[in-house]
């Protein structure tokens, strides 16, 4: 069967509506009989029944009723699309990005950002079910950890600097690595790096005793906060915990930290133009990084 004709269609979806071949002409602005002849080139073309007439009602048959239902559903994506596509604006940015990073370090920063681009109209998800760009729902990602999708651009966001952080009042008690040992730790299940590689950097074993539990790294450092123990965690993500005194680094010059590259940018190929070069040259300022980073 070949395409169905649009206007017809949007006629019956109007007049279904409606439940008015009159009420429908108003709203679309035509006549009443061209309605009843868009409807009925469709049946024709169908070659089915689509509405019982009733006077000047009209009520749907058994084959209209389910015709309906797919065309409502069409109509509705097709509205979906036109406004996705309409808002795209020149200068609309739509980012997603790993939840942590998004609360604890870029949250703080938009505000200048915004200021310094007024014109920059700002859409952010946050999740870790990264995106794979399929369904164009967004311009770039900050990720954690390594892309899942091949033939992306990708901008390592910098090495981060991973420690242990605690409340001061914690801090007075731990003057050496091995005092962590019989300490309260939090852990960041997700992390990449864990209680046992720092144990291991600084010539221990990870104790075997049971460790206060996250599945988000502003969870835990939220516990640290608290008193609720050690967390083991990158100082980017705790920049505003350590410089407000509410976190310390209880063995800061005394124990090896863990260094690493956790986030990173990923975005589809085809350059940084106009949003997102913008918002790429802002990122790797922000972050310090070399200037090759800046780039196309």
């Amino acid at each position: 069967m070949g395409m169905m004709n649009l206007p017809a269609l949007r006629a019956f979806e109007a007049a279904c509506r409606c439940r008015s071949f009159r009420a429908a002409a108003a709203e679309l602005n035509i006549s009443a009989s061209a309605v009843s002849h868009a409807v009925r080139r469709l049946e024709r073309q169908l070659g089915a029944r689509l509405f019982v007439r009733d006077g000047r009602a009209v009520r749907l048959s058994a084959e209209g009723e389910t015709l309906m239902a797919h065309v409502e559903r069409g109509f509705s994506e097709l509205s979906r699309g036109v406004a996705a596509v309409s808002a795209r604006g020149p200068q609309l940015f739509r980012l997603h990005c790993a939840p942590s990073f998004a609360a604890q370090w870029l949250g703080p920063r938009l505000p200048a950002l915004l200021a310094a681009h007024p014109s920059l109209e700002l859409r952010l998800a946050a999740g870790t079910d990264y995106s794979r760009f399929a369904a164009d729902e967004f311009d770039a990602d900050i990720i954690y950890g390594l892309p899942r999708q091949t033939g992306l651009e990708v901008i390592p966001l910098g090495e981060e600097i991973v420690t242990p952080l605690c409340a001061p009042a914690l801090a007075a008690s731990l003057m050496r690595p091995a005092d962590l040992l019989t300490a309260p730790l939090i852990e960041s299940d997700n992390n990449l790096l864990r209680w046992a590689d720092w144990f291991s950097a600084n010539g221990l074993a990870a104790p075997a005793g049971r460790k206060l539990r996250f599945d988000r790294t502003f969870l835990s450092l939220s516990a640290a906060v608290d008193g609720l123990g050690v967390a083991l965690e990158g100082m980017r993500m705790a920049e505003r915990e350590l410089a407000d005194g509410r976190l310390v680094q209880p063995l800061r010059g005394r124990a090896v930290d863990c260094r690493y590259v956790g986030h990173r940018l990923v975005y589809p190929p085809g350059g940084r133009r106009g949003p997102l070069g913008l918002f790429v040259g802002w990122l790797v300022a922000e972050l310090g990084l070399p200037d090759q980073a800046r780039g196309r």
